[in-house]
């Protein structure tokens, strides 16, 4: 068997690269390719520590984070499994706002 034809998983190289391709996916704003960058740093740690920390089965983690599926899991288990890879999720502004900020209310005036 020659050398070209061994093909080896692509993996992260790093807990850097892992956190940009999860980064990446949150950019997009697509659950499913989020789903799936979590699922691919998930199976680079060890799937059985992390689930125990999360309280989750291994089957239900990895079932969880496929991506592909009409159902996604819920926030609670996407900011808990990212803790248990040492992760965190944090937000910063876009450079093109699309909400916009609401007008302050009016305070009644206090009754005497």
């Amino acid at each position: 068997m020659s050398e070209k034809s061994l093909k080896l998983p692509s993996r992260p190289l790093s807990r850097r690269d892992a956190a940009d391709a999860i980064n990446r996916a949150f950019e997009s704003s697509d659950i499913t390719e989020i789903c799936q960058a979590i699922g691919a740093a998930i199976r680079d740690y060890n799937v059985s520590d992390i689930a125990n920390e999360c309280g989750i089965a291994r089957q239900t983690l990895y079932r969880a984070f496929a991506g592909g599926r009409p159902k996604h899991p819920n926030f609670t288990t996407i900011l808990t499994v990212l803790d248990a890879l040492g992760f965190q999720l944090h937000v910063t502004v876009r450079r093109k706002a699309r909400a916009r900020w609401a007008l302050p209310k009016a305070v009644p005036p206090p009754e005497s």
